[in-house]
């Protein structure tokens, strides 16, 4: 599990695409003195886990699933991401919990100033619309953003300096494919309901206006 609030910023050296799957070597020299074979690591919002480390780089497996899921799919040698290590016991959260299971890829459709920071607005797929709400969290890239306008096919976000210079969005371009992943929260809401819903036509369904209340939706 991590918080999407990013620690360092590597650099793709190698990746080789198989028959199923492939193999990532990214550039860390922050993190990797760290990491341990087996540890998780976020990288552009993924779940990945390291396979080798060596003094300034770590290698990973990636899934056929976590190609055709992510941006990984257009990732070359030199492509700037997103890195941060699984969260700690008793760390302080500063975003929101990210699993690092992409749900979809988005693209930037537009980038503005906006103080002194930026505004920036993702294209998202259609089957994503309803877990995202306004001033709901969302991950791009791994990165904690919260929602400040949603269109029906768009969200903007406004994203502070500090943000910008300290993650690869200040390296995104229009058109570039972004790693999305909703807050899981609304995922376990859906489910839920929806299970409650099913029960309706079993038996008396046990979810209620007033359960949900106690539980504090």
């Amino acid at each position: 599990m991590f918080t999407g609030i990013i620690e360092e910023v590597g650099v793709i050296r190698e990746m080789r695409f198989l028959s199923a799957g492939g193999v990532i070597n990214v550039s860390a020299k922050w993190i990797a003195p760290g990491l341990k074979i087996g540890d998780s690591i976020c990288v552009d919002g993924v779940c990945l886990t390291a396979t080798q480390i060596s003094p300034d780089s770590f290698y990973c497996d990636i899934s056929a699933e976590t190609l055709n899921r992510s941006n990984f799919k257009h990732s070359k040698p030199g492509t700037s991401v997103n890195l941060e290590r699984s969260l700690q016991v008793g760390a302080r959260m500063g975003g929101h919990f990210v699993l690092g299971h992409v749900d979809d890829t988005g693209q930037l459709t537009g980038k503005t100033s906006s103080g002194p920071g930026y505004e920036m607005t993702f294209e998202f797929p259609p089957e994503l619309e309803r877990y995202l709400v306004f001033k709901g969290s969302i991950a791009v890239n791994g990165i904690s953003l919260t929602i400040a306008s949603l269109q029906k096919n768009s969200f903007s976000v406004s994203v502070i300096p500090h943000t910008y210079e300290a993650t690869n969005l200040s390296r995104l371009e229009i058109g570039h494919a972004v790693n999305l992943e909703v807050d899981v929260l609304g995922r376990y809401f859906e489910r839920f309901f929806k299970l409650g819903r099913e029960e309706e036509g079993k038996s008396e369904s046990r979810i209620t206006l007033e359960y949900l209340k106690e539980q504090g939706f």
